[in-house]
């Protein structure tokens, strides 16, 4: 990964992970917890592709499976934000641009139930039956819901941030320099040619009005 994409990334892996550990757990909603970590790295992953998706997927999720108060074995939540991520990173689109709301969404939404589900999988996997108890239908249902409601405020500010860190000011600087430098070498020299046509067209007109008054004399001369 470029430099500059890990040092917005992790600034931004850790504020969400903060937010949601010391604000949005504790606000004790019915069903699950508002995942604004999810929401962070599909952000990211949207504008960076499936392999900085991944990457990211599985920083973030190793981060929130150390940072207390986790109680689940740690890797569990990497593996799931790792899958997450690279999945959303595979609907970028060529341009790096995103004209509709619709699409994003979407990716909100399915990522919400996909990492519900991968997760109560992973923990049944190691003998963790949680879900179970809670009920899966209502942590799905509430997933969705809440992520869906606090993607608007999230995704396109976490995109904007990585958009604009991948555009590299002193390359586009040193190029526009360059580019004027060429286009005013250009009309310089276009200038130059079309003086220089000018001064010639201006010397052979003096030439010919000398010949035709030279004629005129010695035609006077002559009568």
């Amino acid at each position: 990964m470029r430099v500059n994409r890990i040092l917005l990334s992790v600034p931004l892996v850790v504020v969400a992970l903060v937010i949601q550990v010391s604000v949005l757990a504790r606000l004790h909603l019915p069903g699950a917890v508002p995942d604004l970590l999810l929401l962070t790295v599909l952000g990211l992953a949207m504008v960076y592709g499936h392999v900085g998706g991944a990457l990211i997927g599985f920083g973030a999720g190793l981060l929130a499976d150390l940072a207390p108060p986790a109680d689940h074995a740690a890797g569990r939540y990497a593996l799931v934000l790792c899958v997450i991520g690279y999945l959303a990173g595979l609907v970028k689109p060529e341009n790096g641009q995103i004209k509709s709301a619709t699409g994003p969404m979407a990716v909100v939404v399915a990522s919400a139930v996909g990492s519900t589900l991968l997760y109560a999988g992973v923990g049944a996997l190691v003998g963790d039956t949680a879900a179970r108890h809670v009920g899966l239908t209502g942590l799905l249902f509430s997933a969705a819901l809440y992520d869906l409601l606090l993607a608007p405020f999230v995704v396109p500010g976490v995109m904007f941030l990585a958009r604009r860190a991948e555009n590299d000011p002193l390359a586009e600087t040193s190029s526009a320099s360059k580019a004027s430098d060429i286009s005013s070498g250009w009309l310089s020299s276009g200038t130059g040619l079309r003086i220089g046509g000018q001064r010639g067209g201006l010397k052979l007109k003096a030439a010919k009005s000398r010949a035709t008054r030279a004629g005129r004399i010695k035609g006077v001369k002559r009568l």
